[in-house]
């Protein structure tokens, strides 16, 4: 009888740390993003391995991954019902709970974001999971040492926000009864996790542990909240909604974000954060 928990999953060589930064790219769009990713966080001198989880990818993004130093573990999408991956398809989801705070780009495929479990399968005892539409500025090594479950609040938009976690970096210690257990309650008749693998988290770990919003800081808090921003303190810059990569009506507005998302995706140079400017305080919604 096949085992669902030990399916789906499959790494290339061994783990090298007991710790690891993971990330995940369903799509070579996504694979841009992981590339600067983990080019930033080498810069920050972490001893941590560097893990891709991926789903389908071409041979040539999976070996540009590999050139920069990436474990890389192959994962299925979830065995999920063919009810709940009807509820959960894009057109589906966005229809029935529609992002109107910003734009999500059109390869963003909401039924992926569940691939992100999978980390609970893999073969180290603590990690950091960070989406791949994140770069990290400082060294965050010390994440390693917070609990099971620690995520940043997803504020972008007011501070009434600070309620709701935003599972683009969270601690995890990977477990496979965790896991089994995560299957058995993510597909039920009837469930709706209306923002995803996000929605799922908050409802699993209803206690999690609260991360400073430096270490998980929202692209809209520039926009939105700049009394918030402090480059000294900022360790990861999150690009929720529009990627730096993209062309987009909000470019110009987070024109330094991008420019800095792109030194780190390129050889550099990466400009020190103390000479960066701080964000012009033009009003507090994005329109």
């Amino acid at each position: 009888m096949s085992d669902p928990v030990r399916e789906g999953i499959a790494a290339e060589g061994k783990a090298r740390s007991d710790r690891a930064f993971v990330t995940l790219a369903t799509n070579p769009d996504y694979v841009t993003g992981a590339a600067a990713l983990l080019r930033s966080i080498r810069r920050t001198g972490t001893t941590a391995d560097l893990v891709v989880m991926y789903t389908e990818l071409p041979a040539e993004s999976l070996q540009s991954l590999r050139d920069l130093g990436a474990r890389l573990v192959r994962v299925d999408l979830l065995p999920t019902s063919a009810a709940f991956n009807a509820t959960h398809a894009r057109d589906a989801l966005h229809a029935r709970a529609a992002f109107t705070k910003g734009d999500k780009p059109p390869f963003h495929t909401p039924l992926d974001n569940f691939a992100k479990l999978r980390l609970w399968q893999l073969d180290y005892a603590r990690v950091v999971f960070i989406d791949a539409d994140a770069i990290v500025l400082q060294n965050i090594d010390r994440l390693f040492e917070y609990p099971e479950f620690s995520a940043a609040p997803n504020v972008y938009e007011s501070l009434a926000d600070f309620h709701r976690l935003n599972s683009g970096v969270f601690t995890a210690r990977p477990s496979r009864d965790t896991f089994a257990d995560m299957l058995a309650r993510l597909d039920q008749p009837g469930v709706f996790w209306r923002r995803t693998d996000q929605s799922f988290l908050e409802s699993y770990f209803p206690d999690w542990h609260g991360l400073p919003v430096f270490d998980n800081m929202l692209q809209y808090v520039w926009l939105n909240l700049p009394e918030l921003w402090r480059w000294q303190n900022i360790r990861v810059l999150h690009f929720q909604y529009e990627k730096p990569w993209q062309d987009h009506a909000k470019a110009e507005r987070l024109r330094v974000l991008i420019d800095l998302w792109r030194a780190h995706a390129g050889d550099g140079p990466v400009p020190d954060l103390a000479e960066l400017p701080s964000p012009p305080a033009w009003g507090r919604s994005v329109p």
